[in-house]
């Protein structure tokens, strides 16, 4: 039987913080893709899942920010991709247009603006799907999951400390489904009650890209083997835009929570004995001179065969933006194929890709993560025209 082609060959990112470091690296992969697919395509794990080069895979990229400032600046200023790789492609990037986020007003004003936007960057690109990606900074945390509808979240005067709301809210009224890469918890329940009923498949939260990727692959290798851990000692060192912003600690609470909740889920017990032993620390420190080249260390401490201890370490470095901004297209093209198939709703299939996957029940050990995948996209292949909440 013939495959079933579930995505087109292509997509419309429409990028909440389109001139950061990540909205404008993955603007710069997007430019570059049609001159040189392979330095863009042997990055992207969703192309060996869908059929998505044959017409040859089109990435067009729109989006708002609230920094006053051309992609050029932002490319100069940001020090991810090397001049010689985007100076070529200015003209092409330049293209790609980027308007201010709406600051004045109510909420519903917002979206109203935000709704119209997306009306217009559709209308330039008739034949992409268009998918919301959100690579808005950290928040504080908002409590608003107590609101039990829309018309309560648009006239919640605490909704305006979430920016992020805004996006999503546009999304969903617009049809176009939302990745959530950032640590603010826009998957409300009203919100994805509203996904569901509007048929538009949400996935997030806090994109798992570097140490916690990591973290979950060796927690879930000393988990097979029976080795209890009694300690775990994790730093980040980074000085792009996003380290400078987690150290306010309003900002950073919820990535720190993400990170550190993680661990104990997945191993199915605490350690140490709980949060107050200390066993289990996770820092995340600003340092300038990295710039987006990111440093992580971890330290872990496990015990084996007649309690005897040992110890493991590990430094990553790595490119926060490099790592993120090919996961945030990955991710993209996951909802065009989940939304053809008739998904709606949060989709904790791609817990792979986040630090707090949302919706029922998601898998938290790495070999369930990757066989979720691996199911899902048997499901998105299958000849389906509509589908609930996956786990309802």
């Amino acid at each position: 039987m013939a495959e079933r082609t579930a995505t087109a060959a292509g997509a419309l990112l429409l990028i909440a913080g389109a001139r950061g470091a990540i909205g404008s690296t993955l603007a710069t992969g997007a430019a570059l893709l049609e001159s040189e697919p392979q330095a863009i395509l042997p990055y992207l794990t969703a192309v060996e899942r869908f059929p998505v080069c044959d017409p040859p895979l089109q990435l067009a990229v729109a989006g708002w920010d609230l920094a006053d400032r051309g992609i050029e600046e932002a490319l100069t200023r940001h020090r991810v991709v090397p001049r010689r790789t985007w100076h070529p492609l200015m003209p092409a990037l330049e293209r790609m247009p980027v308007r201010p986020f709406p600051l004045a007003g109510k909420l519903a004003e917002r979206v109203e603006t935000l709704t119209s936007d997306i009306a217009a960057f559709r209308a330039l690109h008739p034949g992409l799907p268009a998918v919301m990606v959100n690579l808005l900074p950290a928040a504080p945390l908002a409590d608003l999951a107590h609101l039990p509808d829309i018309p309560s979240l648009l006239a919640a005067p605490e909704a305006l400390a979430l920016p992020d709301l805004a996006y999503a809210l546009a999304a969903l009224r617009c049809g176009v489904p939302l990745v959530n890469f950032t640590p603010n918890e826009v998957e409300l329940p009203a919100l994805l009650r509203e996904a569901e009923a509007r048929a538009v498949p949400i996935c997030g939260r806090d994109g798992k890209t570097g140490q916690t990727f990591l973290k979950v692959v060796l927690a879930s290798a000393l988990r097979a083997r029976q080795l209890q851990v009694e300690g775990w000692y994790s730093l980040n060192i980074l000085g792009n835009a996003d380290g400078r912003n987690l150290m306010d600690p309003d900002c950073a609470a919820g990535k720190l929570a993400n990170k550190t909740d993680l661990l104990d889920n997945l191993l199915g017990y605490s350690v140490g004995g709980g949060p107050e032993s200390g066993a289990h620390k996770v820092h995340i420190d600003y340092y300038p001179p990295r710039g987006d080249a990111k440093e992580a260390w971890d330290v872990i401490d496990f015990r084996g065969f007649f309690g005897l201890p040992m110890s493991l370490r590990l430094n990553l470095q790595g490119r926060d933006s490099i790592l993120a901004a090919p996961m945030a297209i990955d991710l993209a093209l996951w909802m065009i194929a989940l939304q053809r198939a008739g998904f709606r709703g949060a989709v904790p299939s791609l817990a792979f890709y986040f630090k707090r996957p949302v919706g029922k029940n998601p898998p938290l050990r790495f070999e369930e993560q990757t066989a979720a995948l691996e199911a899902l996209q048997r499901q998105v292949r299958a000849p389906q025209t509509s589908r609930g909440e996956e786990n309802a």
